[in-house]
């Protein structure tokens, strides 16, 4: 149920969001609005077409999110600023995860305003909760087996994008930037993409590599997640074989600990993907060579780490 003074006293629920919605048109309304209908966004099934079809409205959503552009490049970012920007990316969102407007939506490329805050080099409170909340909607768009959506991320700088979120993103940013990652490689244009140039192969891979090896205890919330999204991603990487050699000499023999392999042993699936890895990486003619540089019998080798 909704609450807050900017919602009129009715049982009505698309008449109570409707007039949410017009008060967003209203600077005087507009940010208790903006608050009401975000924290309440999911008690609407039919919120996301209203928004999209209610006249001028995403152009108030994106007048909000761009007036954050200035402030960001000079750390002028106030707090106030920030929420009502996040609030607008997570209609965004509401408007990206819903069926009838999802390729409206891209179609109209309106994920090209988050570029910003995903491009952010801080990870400053501020600035990733702008690049979590631009994660979001990005993410609820990798999520759906559309072969126009992804085709619409593979037009774009979200692949890149993506990449720099997990090297400066916080353990949050990183797990959902390598699920969008993960999402599109499992895609075959996805993966062809990765694969058609040398060095987005190699940044993928690099970036991969990096982020196993600051797994630290920080993490712990979100690591079987992001270990998930992980061991995905290198899995279906190692299914090029001509490739393998160079893939293993990026995956950190850390991920094979048994210490991760005991995290993801509650979720068979995962299990199986991090046992299929290091089956394929194992396949690889220079894995002979480099399993030998490994104390064969230690704990920490891949033979005896995975159950």
């Amino acid at each position: 149920m909704v609450s807050g003074a900017a919602a009129p006293a009715t049982s009505n629920p698309s008449a109570r969001v409707r007039y949410l919605i017009r008060g967003l048109a209203s600077e005087e309304t507009q940010e208790q609005s903006l608050d009401v209908l975000c924290k309440n966004r999911l008690a609407y099934d039919n919120l996301a077409v209203l928004l999209w079809h209610s006249f001028g409205i995403m152009g108030v959503l994106l007048k909000i999110i761009t007036s954050a552009y200035r402030p960001l490049l000079s750390d002028g970012l106030t707090e106030n600023a920030v929420t009502q920007v996040c609030n607008a990316i997570a209609l965004f969102q509401c408007v990206a995860s819903h069926p009838d407007t999802r390729i409206p939506f891209i179609r109209a490329t309106m994920p090209v305003y988050l570029y910003p805050f995903l491009n952010t080099m801080s990870n400053e409170r501020s600035y990733e909760c702008l690049r979590i909340t631009s994660l979001g909607v990005i993410g609820s768009l990798a999520k759906v087996e559309d072969p126009e959506v992804i085709e619409y991320l593979l037009s774009t700088q979200i692949f890149p994008s993506c990449l720099r979120c997990m090297e400066v993103g916080k353990t949050l940013s990183r797990t959902v930037s390598t699920f969008i990652i993960y999402r599109i490689l499992l895609s075959e244009k996805g993966l062809k993409y990765c694969f058609v140039l040398a060095e987005r192969y190699l940044s993928v891979s690099q970036c991969l590599g990096k982020l196993v090896e600051n797994l630290g205890e920080d993490d712990a919330e979100h690591l079987p997640h992001l270990l998930k999204n992980i061991i995905g991603c290198y899995l279906r990487l190692s299914e090029n074989e001509r490739t393998r050699p160079q893939l293993l000499s990026y995956v950190p023999w850390k991920l094979l600990d048994h210490k991760y392999a005991n995290i993801v042993r509650s979720d068979p699936e995962v299990l199986a993907d991090l046992r299929q890895l290091v089956c394929n990486l194992r396949t690889s003619k220079s894995c002979t060579t480099h399993c030998t540089d490994e104390p064969p019998a230690s704990s920490d080798s891949p033979g005896s780490s995975i159950p």
